[in-house]
């Protein structure tokens, strides 16, 4: 019976079971959150809003507040519920006990099959299923049974509230009628939150397909990366071996010439040991004829270059290691393996020149067409149809008009530039001719520490402050891909352009005071 009278007092007098998101009004009465949301809703029409328990009005939509103990009561309740099979109803009137069939609300009894036939026979009372909360059933003014619902309030009354009360005079409807509108309203929601859930689970579905190409790109890049390295290692080992293999042949080579010099030294070492043994000897003897007769040595040879195969034994500078070609080895197969990365990956590094005969007369080039700097002066420059006239402008010489390129750029830190790829179309001079506004060129321009994203006029505030001077631009051609990247650490895409290419591209540039930008090889 605790039980039951707990159940009773956690019950929502408008949905008649336990609170869902309990909330309360200023009143001090609890509703589930979506009853009294709907009971509102209903009564916002007239404009004045009241409590469908004890009627109090509230001249503007009330707040609802949250309470999380109750709900935390409920909770608890609800999980220390036995299983159904103990909570199944029995007869009141059945010993041993049957399982009811039916309520009866007046009576607040449950009844079998037997029992319930008897019942009727006498009373003409109503019928529900089984239940033990007769309590929310009835109105909790009037005690008598809920048999009709006010739209108007939404609110479920008995016969007096119906007749007195400030329920008088409201259209009011039977239970079953009331309930059978809200289901068809409920159906007719469901019915528009079916595609609404169809259209969520297709997108869900098209995000869960678009992970799964993600994650299996992922894994192929993956591999890929890994080959490439592995072929890296073994390029990488192939180089050490190459030029540890140079600098023993060359050290074979030397240390043999300087050990066959140092035999030969060694033999004439022997000869003129033995000549100094004799000539002590000879010195030695006392008679003198015997000295006079015997030949004179001091003619022959005194160890000169004869002796020594010219080069007196010393070692030539030729004689050394060649570093220089080792260094060479090295460069050449580090060149090599950049070679076939980039092959491997599809990319071309261009060797980009900046032409002449396009430089504004505000632009100074470096002399291996590398560097350009904003001059501080006019330059005297002849004349040229390419020439930009208005603005401090250069492009390539080179065009790219297919296959995917990288190359990078550094800035010197002062000033204002512009860096991107135009057309050969692009005007001279005109505002038509700054880059980024005209259909004809992109760019990225950095200025007042931003970066903005030009093109055909459209500039674009990119979110990502400079903090490095060295960029990467990257251009698929057939894709239509322009993209730049800031080479920090870790590299961060600034942004990237997709268009249709119709003509070859040339890398342009625009410098203004101070600014100076180089290609870096």
């Amino acid at each position: 019976m605790a039980s039951a009278e707990l159940r009773d007092e956690l019950d929502c007098s408008i949905c008649l079971s336990l609170y869902t998101d309990p909330v309360s009004l200023r009143c001090g009465h609890f509703f589930c959150r979506s009853c009294i949301v709907s009971a509102l809703d209903a009564q916002e029409a007239a404009g004045v809003y009241s409590c469908p328990d004890c009627r109090a009005e509230y001249p503007e939509r009330p707040a609802l507040e949250k309470n999380r103990k109750l709900r935390n009561i409920v909770e608890r309740f609800s999980s220390t519920q036995p299983e159904m099979e103990e909570t199944r109803i029995f007869c009141m009137y059945c010993d041993p006990p049957v399982p009811a069939v039916r309520s009866c609300l007046q009576c607040e009894t449950s009844l079998c099959g037997k029992h319930l036939t008897a019942h009727n026979k006498t009373l003409d009372h109503i019928l529900t299923e089984t239940t033990h909360s007769f309590g929310n059933k009835k109105c909790s003014l009037h005690k008598k049974v809920l048999e009709y619902y006010c739209p108007q309030d939404a609110a479920c009354l008995c016969v007096s509230c119906c007749l007195v009360g400030e329920h008088r005079g409201h259209q009011v409807e039977l239970l079953d009628e009331a309930s059978e509108k809200k289901k068809e309203k409920l159906r007719e929601y469901l019915d528009e939150l079916i595609p609404q859930k169809a259209e969520i689970q297709k997108k869900v579905q098209n995000l869960q397909d678009h992970k799964r190409n993600i994650q299996e790109k992922a894994s192929d890049k993956r591999k890929n990366v890994s080959k490439i390295f592995t072929d890296i290692k073994n390029q990488l080992e192939m180089a050490e071996n190459k030029a540890l293999s140079e600098v023993s042949r060359q050290e074979e080579k030397i240390v043999s010439q300087i050990s066959h010099l140092i035999k030969k030294l060694e033999i004439q070492e022997d000869e003129l040991s033995r000549k100094m043994h004799h000539v002590e000897e000879m010195c030695r003897v006392t008679d003198p004829i015997r000295l006079l007769q015997e030949s004179d040595i001091t003619e022959c040879s005194h160890g000169g270059e004869e002796d020594t195969g010219g080069d007196g034994g010393e070692v030539s500078s030729e004689e050394d290691l060649d570093e220089v070609l080792i260094s060479l080895t090295l460069l050449r197969s580090m060149r090599d393996i950049v070679t076939n990365v980039t092959s491997e990956l599809g990319v071309h590094v261009p060797d980009i020149l900046l032409d002449v005969d396009t430089a504004h007369r505000w632009v100074k080039l470096s002399e291996d067409l590398k560097t350009v700097t904003r001059s501080e002066e006019k330059l005297g420059m002849s004349e040229s149809a390419g020439r930009f006239l208005t603005l401090p402008q250069v492009l390539s010489r080179c065009s790219l008009s297919s296959g995917r390129h990288y190359w990078e750029v550094e800035w010197n830190q002062i000033g204002e530039w512009e860096i991107g790829l135009s057309y050969p179309s692009i005007e001279r001079e005109g505002e038509q001719s700054e880059i980024g506004e005209n259909d004809k060129s992109w760019c990225l321009y950095m200025h007042s520490g931003i970066y903005e994203a030009c093109h055909n006029s459209n500039r674009l505030i990119l979110s990502v402050k400079p903090t490095c001077p060295t960029l990467g631009v990257f251009l698929d051609y057939e894709a239509g891909h322009l993209s730049f990247y800031e080479l920090c650490d870790p590299i961060r895409h600034l942004h990237t352009f997709t268009a249709s290419f119709t003509e070859p591209l040339h890398v342009i540039f625009y410098v203004d005071e101070g600014a100076s930008v180089t290609i870096r090889s």
